[in-house]
């Protein structure tokens, strides 16, 4: 499965040892699914770890380069303004440019349409629940 994280995951995943994100996060380190990931998803990432968890340059940048490392980053073609919220607008165009299976999300307002452009937006339980690619 080609799966998009939305950056709230990809936080969780890297922050909290153990936890159902990074469970999420070891289904594609081990192959099992695919991450499509772009660098406004990465630079989204590493711009909250900054700001609201205080990490320093030197573990950002280790951050970066394994996002960019298990995903394959793709470059939006185009630019939408669905939601209301931006950020959750560069996680439909990633999505949409790299043919994703899913999107996967904690957040109500991206949940809430349950799919966009034909790609469902699963919550974190019903991925974890889906079947991987294998």
């Amino acid at each position: 499965m080609r799966v998009v994280f939305d950056t709230n995951i990809l936080i969780s995943a890297l922050l909290f040892p153990g936890g159902r994100a990074e469970e999420a996060l070891l289904r594609v380190i081990e192959g099992k699914d695919r991450l499509v990931i772009s660098k406004p998803i990465i630079h989204e990432t590493l711009g909250v770890l900054a700001r609201k968890f205080s990490r320093n340059k030197e573990e950002l940048a280790r951050i970066a380069v394994l996002l960019a490392d298990i995903g394959e980053v793709v470059i939006p073609s185009s630019t939408l303004h669905v939601l209301a919220d931006e950020p959750d607008n560069r996680i439909l165009e990633c999505a949409v440019e790299g043919s994703a299976d899913a999107i996967v999300s904690g957040d109500r307002a991206m949940l809430r349409p349950g799919n966009y452009a034909g790609i469902p937006i699963l919550s974190l339980a019903a991925y974890l629940q889906s079947q991987p690619a294998d």
